[in-house]
């Protein structure tokens, strides 16, 4: 019996030898080929979304802080002019 498992265990470690470089290149590339890769959002437009996304974070931070901190209309920190006179007190021209 004991013999028994000792001769399987041999056997096992016979059949599997260990692979020279190139077949182990082989066997990579193989898998590679098969293993091709199918994003459903391709990269340059998950750029673009994290920066729209920013963007409109960004846009939603001034309305809300405009309006609760600075007691403001929500819809003006968004106006040319608003930003104009900000530019001009922080330039000295006002």
């Amino acid at each position: 019996m004991q013999e028994d498992k000792s001769n399987k265990t041999n056997e096992v470690s016979e059949d599997k030898e260990p692979k020279s470089r190139e077949e182990k290149r082989q066997a990579k590339k193989e898998k590679k080929e098969q293993r091709q890769v199918r994003r459903l959002i391709p990269i340059w437009l998950r750029i673009i979304i994290i920066f729209l996304l920013a963007f409109l974070a960004l846009i939603i931070g001034m309305v809300v802080g405009f309006s609760v901190i600075g007691d403001g209309e929500a819809i003006e920190v968004l106006t040319f002019e608003f930003w104009q006179h900000l530019l001009d007190i922080i330039t000295g021209v006002e």
